[in-house]
């Protein structure tokens, strides 16, 4: 895959054409140390689950799937409007689960803002609690091309919303990108989504998270990996599918 520039837009971007902000998926490659090890023995999940089925939230406010004591914990820096980070989850989704299931290693899913409509998928994927996030992303990434589309296609009323200001921001960007009715098939009512869109301090604290995050760890574009601590030098599945395996993972 040809990686993109990086770029850095936060919020000061968050009125920016879609079109702009999409300029923001790639990573820059850094040299880490990354940990190596023996394959590492399966591990029991609890009885009666998969531990795809156990998820909760990081103290950086990501969203965690897996064995919360895995030896090995995958982080990505993710965007869900980034094409590059479709292309890893479309890639990666039957390996990863299958590492997942096997207790040894977690995935954890932060975000990092590129655009107002990145923020509000954000917010609508946190509706329904950390049991529903990662098969939201997945589903959202499956999508990203006719969510793209639809959202291009009423360019003016997104960009409407986009300059509005006070709570209802948000219902409006979802309203003009056709993201209610999205969701609102993958089991979110309009209602809920309205309410989860609503909350200005939920937005602020998303933003703040990306912004501070990204600027400690050097995170430039999306997706980012980092595999216990230390940056995977690559964004692809197979440079990640490799750097699970020397970690122990099978």
């Amino acid at each position: 895959m040809t990686k993109m520039t990086s770029c850095s837009l936060f919020l000061a971007s968050l009125a920016l054409p879609l079109s702009l902000a999409l300029a923001a998926c790639g990573s820059s490659d850094t040299e880490s140390a990354l940990p190596v090890s023996e394959p590492i023995a399966a591990i029991p999940a609890p009885e009666g689950q998969s531990w795809t089925e156990v998820n909760a939230v990081s103290p950086e406010g990501g969203y965690v799937q897996g064995n919360p004591d895995a030896p090995v914990k995958l982080v990505e820096y993710a965007s869900h409007t980034c094409s590059h980070c479709a292309v890893f989850s479309q890639e990666s989704s039957e390996g990863l689960e299958k590492m997942v299931q096997s207790g040894v290693v977690s995935y954890e899913i932060r975000n990092q803002v590129h655009e107002a409509l990145d923020l509000t998928l954000a917010m609508l994927m946190r509706c329904s609690g950390p049991d529903a996030f990662h098969p939201l992303a997945e589903q959202v990434w499956s999508n990203l091309g006719p969510i793209i589309t639809g959202a291009q296609a009423n360019q003016a009323q997104l960009q409407a919303a986009m300059q509005t200001q006070g709570d209802d921001r948000f219902v409006k960007i979802a309203e003009a990108a056709g993201l209610l009715d999205f969701f609102g098939a993958r089991g979110i009512s309009r209602d809920k989504a309205v309410q989860c869109l609503s909350d200005p301090d939920e937005a602020a604290q998303i933003i703040d998270r990306s912004t501070t995050q990204s600027d400690e760890l050097g995170v430039t574009g999306t997706p980012t990996f980092f595999l216990n601590g230390k940056r995977i030098d690559g964004s692809t599945w197979d440079v990640v599918e490799a750097a699970l395996q020397q970690a122990g993972a099978r």
